[in-house]
């Protein structure tokens, strides 16, 4: 007899009462029918396990136009200018959220994310904050990213602390601000204070000219690799990409290196300059942050040509008389075919098994990893489905059974994935055991534009995320396939 977890015996019980019930049909059902092509950015990029976002302003709010295509299209609000330094503390210590709260309350009235932007900038500062240097500003500022964190805490999923604090110049080297000269360490100090302010808010440093693989963007990479280094409470890079009329040849791989740091990237400032190249630019975009698992989410910047503030450049997805523009298809039709980069690997994985490798398996629909629960190297032991860290517990090799199939071994156990108890069932779950090469403990691999469908060699099964779940510790079990995004992986060769 095997001793199980009481979270094993949950999950079987849950399992049981289904079956007792006459619920496994419908459940089967529901968890079968893909999900339907999305018809808004929002609704279809939501499908994808991401956000689409915009910037509006509070002066528009009041158009009906305007706010018809946020209300329609977006799941993700960011204010353009009512949340920075200037408007929401005009007199030292005297703060106004007077229009930021206007967007916040609508945006999460209608069930929409809020992105904050943002905390400290050399930019927009108030009047009485340009004037003052040293150690008086830099209590000023962290006093400042303090107070508007916390007033806003547990409504922000993610906040640009820091924005635009490195130069053009060709070196990667910091911008020359009032910020600046207080000490090099104010990043890191803004950091933590907006961690102690809002613990559950996601903390993001923002840039442009950031977008491809260039001094600038590797000034700002070796800062966020020093700062997880060193434990500086960061968890996310904006990419503003106000591009031209083209996108850099790197931009995907540039995303890649800043997520495998193990932060999220974000593109937040999304705008492109109209020409005959414009929807595919928008594609491209779009494509690259599907092909990269830890890309949350896009912000585009504005609604219609004529609220954007590069006047002319015509950059937008709508033009100024709110009609969908040919961009607004292509990015529609890039988040519903889910694909990557529009080459042969479209899912930015593996496109084949390399048995002398360490891969990480990043699930399609929540861009979460495989992961032994709890780091444990016990017989039995869930497998879930966790934010990507590259632990040992998310490393898997793959052995050769020598019949076209594999044993996935976890680096941390050296144990292998097994659909517990030899089951056939649809829901059964999948834990980790000592290696005897089982039936029940090989799977069949096929990999298609970047993405692996993993089959039980004794079931004829798909290792699946249940429910579609996108939440840390969702189940990992066995199910008919299907081909839903929650049922295909991306093989991440770390090692």
């Amino acid at each position: 007899m095997i001793t199980t977890s009481p979270r094993h015996r949950r999950a079987r019980r849950v399992v049981s009462l289904l079956t007792t019930a006459g619920l496994v049909a419908t459940a089967a059902v529901a968890l079968a029918a893909p999900a339907h092509a999305g018809t808004t950015l929002g609704q279809s990029a939501a499908e994808r396990g991401r956000y689409f976002g915009v910037a509006i302003a509070a002066g528009r709010m009041n158009d009906g136009t305007y706010m018809g295509i946020v209300d329609r299209e977006f799941d993700s609000i960011v204010a353009e200018n009512e949340m920075k330094m200037d408007a929401t503390e005009p007199n030292r210590n005297q703060f106004n959220f007077s229009n930021g709260d206007r967007i916040v309350n609508y945006a999460l009235g209608k069930g929409k994310k809020v992105r904050g932007h943002t905390l400290a900038w050399h930019a927009q500062q108030p009047g009485w904050m340009q004037n003052m240097s040293g150690q008086s500003l830099r209590d000023a500022l962290l006093n400042h990213v303090s107070r508007v964190a916390s007033y806003y805490r547990g409504k922000i999923h993610s906040w640009d602390v820091v924005n635009e604090a490195f130069a053009d110049d060709g070196r990667g080297s910091r911008r020359d601000s009032n910020l600046q000269r207080t000490g090099n360490d104010w990043i890191e100090a803004a950091f933590r204070a907006a961690r102690s302010a809002d613990p559950g808010a996601k903390l993001c440093y923002n840039d442009y000219n950031t977008d491809g693989v260039n001094a600038k963007s590797t000034g700002v990479y070796n800062m966020v690799r020093d700062f997880k280094a060193r434990g500086v409470p960061i968890d996310c890079v904006g990419f503003q990409s106000h591009l031209g009329t083209t996108v850099p040849s790197d931009y995907q791989a540039n995303l890649q290196r800043f997520a495998d740091l193990g932060v999220d990237v974000q593109i937040t400032e999304l705008d492109i300059q109209q020409g005959s190249n414009q929807a595919n630019a928008y594609r491209q975009v779009v494509q690259a942050c599907l092909a990269v698992s830890r890309c949350t989410g896009i912000t585009v910047w504005g609604v219609r040509d004529t609220d954007s503030w590069r006047t002319g450049a015509n950059p937008l997805l709508f033009d100024g008389s709110g009609n969908k523009k040919a961009a607004y298809a292509a990015v529609l039709e890039a988040l519903n075919a889910g694909g990557g980069n529009g080459g042969g690997n479209n899912g930015g994985g593996s496109s084949s098994v390399d048995t002398n490798a360490w891969y990480v398996l990043v699930n399609r629909n929540s861009g979460k990893a495989l992961d032994v629960y709890n780091l444990s190297t016990a017989d039995g032991a869930d497998i879930v489905q966790w934010s990507r860290n590259n632990g040992n517990q998310q490393q898997w090799q793959f052995v050769s059974s020598g019949n076209g199939s594999y044993r996935l071994k976890s680096r941390l156990s050296s144990k292998v994935l097994d659909v517990y108890a030899k089951s056939t069932a649809n829901g059964a779950e999948v834990v980790q055991w000592p290696d005897n090469n089982g039936a029940n403990q090989q799977w069949n691999v096929s990999i298609s534009n970047g993405y692996a469908t993993l089959l039980n060699r004794n079931s004829g099964k798909a290792l699946e995320v249940q429910g579609a779940s996108t939440a840390d510790g969702g189940n990992v079990v066995q199910y008919s396939a299907w081909n839903g995004a929650n049922q295909q992986w991306q093989l991440v060769k770390v090692g």
